[in-house]
């Protein structure tokens, strides 16, 4: 992402939709989530869950990765971080409606996992 906070203001503030007001829309407590980040390469994509602390993900957000990754062409990478410092300790991920337990990581392992993908990707 090419923004720079210190002549353009916060990113976070100004670009980004506020997706709370949405929540009315939807019945029980469903509303929009935030997609970290999402990649797509010869119909296939892979999307970055980032959690600070613990890394645990909502009930809502295992069901939906199981259902998304188990119907389309989709691997929902969960890392376990700090996005300031980019520190990583675990990942995890979601592949064709499986869950692939937590594995110790550093921000090479998870680098690697993620070039594993694009040369998985890429192929026909």
């Amino acid at each position: 992402m090419r923004w720079d906070c210190e002549s353009q203001g916060c990113f976070n503030i100004k670009c980004r939709p506020k997706i709370e007001v949405f929540s009315q829309c939807f019945p029980g407590k469903i509303n929009f989530g935030d997609v970290d980040g999402i990649v797509e390469m010869n119909s296939k994509a892979l999307m970055l869950e980032w959690k600070p602390g613990k890394g645990l993900l909502t009930t809502g957000q295992r069901i939906m990765y199981r259902n998304l990754t188990s119907v389309a062409p989709i691997t929902v990478l969960c890392v376990v971080g700090s996005a300031e410092t980019m520190v990583c300790e675990s990942y995890s991920y979601y592949h064709k409606g499986k869950f692939h337990d937590s594995e110790l990581a550093s921000l090479e392992k998870v680098m690697e996992f993620m070039s594993q993908w694009a040369r998985w990707a890429v192929k026909k």
